[in-house]
């Protein structure tokens, strides 16, 4: 994706061919941290969330389980 990106951008530009190959690695890089980075965010959100989803289910359970005071 990224290669292709830096590839056109600097075809488009009128670049010699390798520099458009060098803006094509470059922009490879580029983005291959980016998805790192973003993958990463994406993943601590979806691990916190089904941590949530767990405790509001066992807070469920318990307040279903829990016996009644009988009154005296």
């Amino acid at each position: 994706m990224g290669w292709g990106l830096g590839m056109g951008t600097s075809y488009l530009q009128g670049s010699a061919w390798p520099t458009c190959l060098w803006h094509g690695c470059v922009a490879a890089y580029l983005c291959a941290l980016l998805m790192r980075w973003w993958g990463r965010v994406w993943r601590k959100s979806l691990e916190q969330s089904v941590q949530e989803r767990e405790r509001a289910e066992d807070a469920t359970v318990a307040a279903t389980n829990t016996p009644k005071a009988s009154r005296t």
